[in-house]
């Protein structure tokens, strides 16, 4: 599983697909701009919104379900990168 730090997410997210897997209520707290947000619990039943041609960087509360998403969606055949230390370590813009 690939792995990128919320530093060098915060350099380029403008240009990336970001993927957050946090629950609903945990984003009203905020979100990194431009985030598509499918909870973990319903990444097997909305997986085909994803585009296997893209690649994305998912992301969570503190890394464990984004590390669960990338594992799951990269047996699936997607192209997926965890963002370790989830929005815990988050020091850019949020929406």
């Amino acid at each position: 599983m690939k792995n990128i730090s919320p530093a060098d997410v915060e350099k380029s997210y403008a240009e990336l697909n970001v993927l957050d897997v946090r629950e609903t209520e945990e984003i009203k707290s905020g979100k990194i701009p431009g985030a598509v947000n499918i909870p973990l619990g319903l990444i097997e039943f909305r997986k085909q919104e994803l585009d296997k041609s893209k690649e994305y960087v998912v992301v969570c509360q503190a890394g464990g379900r984004s590390a669960k998403a990338t594992q799951y969606l990269e047996d699936q055949g997607y192209q997926v990168t965890n963002m370790t230390g989830g929005m815990n370590n988050w020091q850019g813009p949020v929406e």
